[in-house]
């Protein structure tokens, strides 16, 4: 946003301001890969607010069997955690309810990418720790980086491995603080061979895999840069609460998604180039007179509606346009709003296929001329259609 010409906060500014002094804090360690040291970080500033007098409990902590971590938990308070029966199996959940009703100042919370058992009060363990800070406890929590949403694509090429458990990047927004827990590669492959991360069984699969060198300095990388982009966002958000002058020409982006196929791709690489940029980002659908109420086709309505939870899940505002000519939709919103970043999605198209029905990519090429345009190239086994295939 723009600040007024006194350079005064606006009355919005001044409302966000005064919300943030009211909230729970959220505090989130953030590491390359298991084993770097976020829970026994955790755990050591748990021992010293403890000394400073601070109500602090742990709410649920992931040793996996690791001797040092199990130590470091020592004399801190333990709310017992919540038995579920599933499939015949007693398993173990953080007891919300409990951790609440006890109302600590300060919860530790790890492994904060973590499934819930069927039965828990939330599917996800991120969904806890939000109700922890709507009772107005502040909560310390633990991740790695492979479990962001919008990195998920980035991390399954560099490593091979597609991660399951993910956060949104909305919450990560959430966060006060972001802190990367960090070591060297070698350090951490040496602690991995010592048995300080797996068992023994392990090792020598892991080193050779997930914990190869160049794995570990790409983890390491994205690790960095998302800490060095958060602190640009609350960089921005402070300069924005104290009246201070903004960029004359804000940053906006524009994911173009269709109703025809999976756009979490898209929607990831828009949103990383949103947390960048600290900028608002668009995931923008175009009805066609064959996509209105009642003539979509049913699977179509429901993976469109997949990508909207998807894309509001990282932050994005969607919007929906109709007109039977998507360029010229396109093209008008992006105008209207100065959008300045556009991410378009190519699935593969015949030469004859594109000279008989176009391409909303070209046209959008021709008439606007002042965004950049990311064009991501998308696989049939993807099953992902471009706004280009739209017309």
């Amino acid at each position: 946003m723009i600040s007024n010409g006194n350079h005064k906060p606006s009355p919005e500014a001044l409302l966000a301001q005064i919300k943030e002094g009211e909230r729970a804090k959220l505090h989130v360690y953030i590491g390359a890969a298991p084993g770097v040291g976020k829970t026994y970080q955790m755990l050591e500033e748990a021992h010293l607010l403890k000394k400073q007098g601070v109500d602090v409990v742990v709410a649920v902590i992931e040793t996996h069997g690791r001797a040092e971590t199990e130590t470091m938990v020592g004399d801190l308070e333990c709310v017992p955690l919540r038995r579920i029966e599933y499939r015949g199996i007693v398993l173990e959940e953080m007891d919300v309810d409990a951790v609440i009703a006890r109302r600590p100042e300060i919860a530790i919370v790890d492994e904060l990418a973590h499934t819930n058992v069927p039965g828990s009060k939330n599917q996800k363990r991120h969904e806890d720790v939000l109700d922890l800070l709507d009772a107005g406890i502040e909560v310390i929590t633990a991740v790695n980086v492979q479990h962001i949403e919008s990195l998920n694509d980035a991390v399954a090429r560099t490593t091979g491995v597609r991660v399951r458990e993910t956060i949104p990047d909305s919450f990560l927004q959430r966060a006060d603080e972001v802190i990367n827990v960090d070591v060297s590669v070698d350090t951490l492959r040496t602690r991995l061979r010592q048995g300080k991360i797996y068992g023994v069984e392990k090792i020598e699969q892991s080193l050779n895999n997930f914990f190869r060198k160049g794995n570990l300095s790409a983890l390491r990388e994205l690790a960095l840069r998302q800490v060095a982009e958060d602190q640009a966002a609350k960089a921005h958000d402070y300069r924005e609460r104290e009246g201070l002058e903004q960029a004359v020409i804000p940053e906006k982006v524009m994911v173009c998604i269709t109703s025809r196929g999976n756009a979490k791709k898209l929607l990831r690489v828009g949103s990383r180039i949103a947390g960048r940029l600290a900028s608002d980002w668009f995931a923008v659908y175009v009805e066609s007179p064959r996509e209105e109420p009642g003539r979509i086709d049913p699977q179509d309505y429901n993976r469109l509606m997949d990508n909207v939870r998807f894309a509001e899940g990282l932050g994005a505002q969607f919007v929906k346009l109709k007109n039977p000519r998507v360029a010229d939709a396109l093209i008008e919103f992006a105008r209207r709003e100065g959008i300045t970043h556009v991410i378009f999605g190519q699935s593969a198209r015949s030469r004859w296929d594109i000279l008989l029905r176009g391409s909303v990519i070209n046209r959008f090429l021709d008439e606007v001329r002042d965004a950049n345009v990311q064009v991501v190239p998308l696989s049939d086994s993807e099953h992902e259609k471009s706004a280009a295939a739209q017309q």
